[in-house]
Order: C-alpha cells, then sequence, then structure tokens
C-alpha cells in the first residue's frame, strides 16, 4: 500500500508526550500492533518512532522533568510548505506561537502553535521525514478532530492560517461540524463543543485510531490500563469509543471507517 498522499494544510504526523515511554510501547504495540525504534540520542532526544506493518504511524516521546506537570498528550502535526510562513500567519490570525519553527536534523522543521481557542496543534514541514506512511486503516491513525470551545474563530484561523478549503457538514443550534475536504476526501473535522465542554476546559485536538473491532480494543485497552472515558457506540461514520492510556492520554478508537 502507498503512502497516503498528503496535502499542505492536512494532518501528517501524530506524536504522544508521555511519562512512561516504556509502558506507551506496551500499551500501543498490545493494542494496535505497534513496533517501535528509537532515534539516535543525541540528535532527536530519545524520540522513539512506531511502526505498523513496518511502515511509520507515529512518534513517542518521554516528558522532560520540567514538563511532570503537564499532561499526556497525542499532538496532531498540519504539514506545512513553510514553517516561518505558517508562524507569521498563525499571529497574524489570532493565534499563539508556543514554540518556534526550528529544524529536526535530518528530518524537516516542526513548530507548535495554539489556535484562537486554545487548542495546541503542530506544524511540519517536510524534509527527509514526509510524515506518516499509512493511514486511515487498523493500527493507523485515521481522523483527527478539535473540539473547540469557540467554533467561528476555530474554523475562521485554520482557513486563514493553514490555508484549510473547508466544507460544513452540519450547522445546526445542537450540532455544527466543519470538516478539511469534502465527503470521503475529507481528513480532519472541527467539532463546535462549547456545550460539552466544562467552564474552563481548554479546546483541544483529538486523534482517532482505526481498529477491526472497537469492542475488542476497548477490553485490550481495558485490560491494559486504560480508562473508557465514553463507551463504545455506533455513530453514522462507525462504532466508536473514547479512553484514557494508563499515563492519561486521551485517545478515540473508531471501528468501520467509511471507504471511498
Amino acid at each position: 500500500m502507498p503512502s497516503p498522499k498528503i496535502n499542505a494544510g492536512a494532518p501528517c504526523w501524530i506524536d504522544l508526550m508521555t511519562s512512561d515511554i516504556e509502558q506507551a510501547k506496551e500499551f500501543y504495540g498490545e493494542l494496535l500492533g505497534w513496533t517501535f525504534q528509537s532515534g539516535d540520542e543525541e540528535k532527536y532526544g530519545g524520540y522513539v518512532m512506531a511502526f505498523k506493518d513496518g511502515k511509520s504511524v507515529a512518534g513517542l516521546m518521554e516528558k522532560q522533568e520540567d514538563m511532570a506537570d503537564m499532561p499526556d498528550v497525542w499532538s496532531t502535526y498540519l504539514l506545512t510548505e513553510d514553517a516561518d510562513a505558517t508562524a507569521a500567519a498563525v499571529s497574524e490570525n489570532g493565534g499563539q506561537v508556543f514554540m518556534p519553527p526550528h529544524t529536526v536534523p535530518d528530518q524537516g522543521r516542526m513548530a507548535i502553535f495554539g489556535d484562537p481557542s486554545g487548542a495546541a496543534i503542530g506544524a511540519w514541514e517536510a524534509g527527509a521525514h514526509k510524515g506518516y506512511e499509512v493511514a486511515a486503516e487498523p493500527g493507523a491513525p485515521g481522523w483527527h478532530e478539535l473540539h473547540t470551545n469557540n467554533y467561528p474563530a476555530a474554523v475562521e484561523f485554520y482557513q486563514k492560517a493553514f490555508g484549510w478549503d473547508t466544507t460544513t457538514m452540519a450547522d445546526s443550534p445542537e450540532f455544527k461540524y466543519t470538516t478539511l475536504g469534502a465527503g470521503n476526501d475529507s481528513v480532519a473535522g472541527i467539532y463546535d463543543a462549547a456545550a460539552d465542554l466544562a467552564d474552563g476546559a481548554p479546546s483541544s485536538w483529538h486523534v482517532y485510531f482505526v481498529v477491526d473491532s472497537t469492542g475488542d480494543s476497548v477490553t485490550v485497552a481495558t485490560n491494559s490500563g486504560a480508562q473508557v472515558l465514553t463507551p463504545a457506540e455506533d455513530t453514522p461514520f462507525g462504532r466508536m469509543a473514547t479512553l484514557a492510556d494508563a499515563s492519561g492520554a486521551v485517545f478515540k478508537l473508531i471501528q468501520n471507517m467509511p471507504q471511498g
């Protein structure tokens, strides 16, 4: 299977900042069938690459001591052709630069931004590392979703700062949802979560992992120390569940991804 075609502005990579990298490797290896390879410690600071059937799907990084108070978290990165230009566009459109663009030796350039609703989002300017080599298949990321407390501002921000060509999927008082792309060509979504988020709760990006059976995968995850936040339920887009891994990082599972 060839690597997925990733357009500028689209999700291209994910990584996990974890308080226990060995536990994370064991957990996701059992749950998603991943194998792992550690990079050069001096160059990459212990960054671990995760693979599904020999193809890269994610990265893992153990938190440093000065990050001990931060929760474990999965992060999504959007592809950019010019990280510096994207940083300028982020600032011009109400976002924040949490980590300015910098070079990852031999691989590319990265940055971390904050959107106007407070959600952190990464950007990746590809060098040798182009992004994940498999997506929307069992054991790989299949969908990326922003839960935002400021839906109008978030939609406009991603349109202007990352060049998103968006489609309004739903626009009722009860449910508002915008996608990057349309129909089966869409790759990410923005959900108006203002009514769902607790007072003061930040907006955040969520990663969905594709599995063959959501029910079976929930059982595997809970046996490995995960907590179920939203039980498995059928939706028009597949059977979904929300969990927190053994260190508290939140992720979603989805079975039966729609096929084009």
